[in-house]
């Protein structure tokens, strides 16, 4: 699995990569495998708000629908519209084309719950045991 070495990750499978006061969000590569081809993606509304931990956004597949939590507490300043059209995007490319939303965030110290891409693999990888 890719696991991008510039971001962090949560245990529901969400990435975040921290720029100053902004966060882009989306799943993870090991998160798209796992739900299949992505034939629908309820992205955050610009202007709401977002709480780590709590859910912001849905992903349906062929498999299941699955709901997509914030990795931080913020305000989502861009919504990734072309996910409504392409949802596809997200298991061709889960950390460039396939992101979900910027946030500005309210609380940076909040990233001190998630886990380094060291941890996330460790992680993953004892969830394939």
């Amino acid at each position: 699995m890719n696991t991008p070495d510039n971001l962090l990750y949560t245990k529901e499978h969400e990435w975040v990569k921290i720029e100053g006061d902004s966060a882009t969000m989306g799943i993870t590569d090991y998160a798209q495998h796992a739900l299949g081809d992505i034939t629908f993606v309820d992205v955050p509304k610009v202007g709401s708000k977002v709480k780590q931990s709590e859910w912001c956004a849905t992903v349906e597949s062929v498999k299941a629908a699955s709901d997509v939590y914030a990795p931080l507490t913020g305000e989502v300043i861009e919504a990734n519209a072309e996910l409504s059209n392409h949802p596809e995007l997200v298991n061709k490319s889960a950390y460039e084309s396939g992101w979900f939303a910027r946030i500005k965030v309210t609380d940076i110290s909040e990233k001190s719950k998630l886990m380094t891409p060291v941890q996330y693999k460790e992680y993953i990888q004892g969830l394939s045991k």
